[in-house]
């Protein structure tokens, strides 16, 4: 199952690479900016599509990948509190 990274700056201009298990996280996130509760509705959505294909192929569920969006709700909760952030996706390997 190849895995995908991807990279995302945070509305404070850090960037950070993230780890997808499989390339489906590509239908959910495409470089652009997102307003911050849609790239965490998307990052969830595609993470798990990963982690399922995961569980398809092997049994189980991909627990990095949710580790993974464990992380992304961390680094956002600053954000949620400012009104209009955008979170860019600036590249997906």
């Amino acid at each position: 199952m190849p895995v995908t990274h991807f990279v995302v700056r945070w509305p404070d201009g850090e960037e950070e690479r993230c780890y997808s298990p499989s390339t489906v996280v590509r239908e959910y996130l495409r470089p652009g900016d997102y307003p911050l509760d849609v790239f965490l509705a998307q990052a969830r959505d595609g993470l798990a599509a990963a982690s399922e294909r995961v569980r398809a192929k092997f049994g189980y569920a991909c627990s990095s990948a949710m580790d993974q969006w464990a992380a992304l709700e961390r680094r956002a909760e600053p954000f949620r509190t400012q009104d209009a952030q955008v979170v860019t996706v600036v590249q997906i390997d």
